[in-house]
């Protein structure tokens, strides 16, 4: 119907029209409102399974995983004794492949050789036909103090190869560790051609069950001590030094860690354990204090 009634009419319909325009939505508006809130809603489904994810179990996962995974305590520590020990063997097994010598290492426990080497050092030793040095002796591979001043070959501060070896040949007896100062042949009056009198202590050959020479072999000196190792009651105290009782040449030293393995060959000479048992149960007794100190820290 025209007139003004209809105008009115007309008006409010476009009114409605263009509310309903400007307020107008996608027809899939409300259901992706739904959507989003469903999305930032936590799903208990999800934590469940990340709270699995978290949680290794033999069953689940199976021994291996667990043992390699899990946060049980017990089986961190034995999994770190574990990891130590597999580094310690490799890095074993480098500096034997390195030095040809099985310990690559021996514990120092008397002064003779300081200031040089000092007791409780620890002297990473190779076998003696490696790492050469100018002038060695034929055969053997180490170079004495005497042919060292002539090539300059040093070994500690001073001229010529520190050596490990068993005195008098005896495998009973602690290897003693020192510089091989010249090399003598069987027979010969070694105090009157090669001997320093300084070493000697005024001493002959007539006086010296090692003179002559029993054998071909090296005479050898702590560097603190004051003569010779073949005089009596000196150094060492053993025969003329053969080649074959040479069980390696000192290559470097680290300080004071040798006093560890004295203080372990203590503990096995006072108990009349191997090492391994005194070993094995220092780390049992690590474990117990570790346990305890954790069961502290516990609520």
């Amino acid at each position: 119907m025209d007139g003004p009634d209809g105008e009115r009419n007309g008006e409010r319909s476009d009114t409605r029209e263009e509310r309903s325009d400007g307020d107008s939505f996608p027809a899939d508006s409300s259901s992706n409102r739904d959507s989003d809130a469903t999305d930032r809603r936590p799903n208990p489904g999800a934590r469940a399974r990340a709270d699995r994810d978290e949680t290794v179990t033999i069953e689940d996962d199976g021994i291996v995983r667990w043992l390699l995974e899990t946060d049980d305590w017990t089986v961190t520590v034995g999994r770190d004794i574990a990891t130590c020990l597999a580094i310690v063997a490799v890095i074993s097994l480098l500096l034997f492949g390195i030095s040809g010598v099985w310990p690559a290492f021996v514990a120092v426990e008397s002064g003779s050789m300081e200031p040089n080497i000092a007791q409780g050092d620890l002297v990473f030793i190779a076998d003696d036909d490696r790492f050469v040095g100018n002038g060695a002796v034929a055969g053997t591979g180490i170079v004495t103090f005497q042919s060292g001043q002539a090539t300059d070959h040093e070994k500690f501060a001073t001229s010529g190869d520190v050596i490990v070896f068993l005195p008098n040949g005896d495998p009973t007896e602690t290897p003693t560790i020192h510089r091989a100062h010249f090399w003598v042949e069987e027979g010969e009056n070694w105090i009157e051609t090669e001997a320093d009198p300084g070493f000697t202590n005024g001493a002959t050959c007539n006086e010296i069950v090692s003179c002559p020479a029993p054998h071909d072999g090296f005479i050898t000196k702590g560097d603190a001590n004051p003569g010779y190792d073949q005089l009596p009651r000196s150094g060492a105290d053993t025969t003329v030094v053969s080649a074959d009782w040479v069980t390696g040449k000192a290559m470097t030293r680290v300080p004071w860690i040798g006093g560890i393995t004295l203080a372990v060959g203590s503990v096995r000479s006072l108990t009349g354990v191997g090492s391994i048992a005194v070993l094995a149960g220092a780390g049992v007794l690590a474990l117990v204090l570790f346990a305890m100190a954790a069961g502290e820290r516990d609520p």
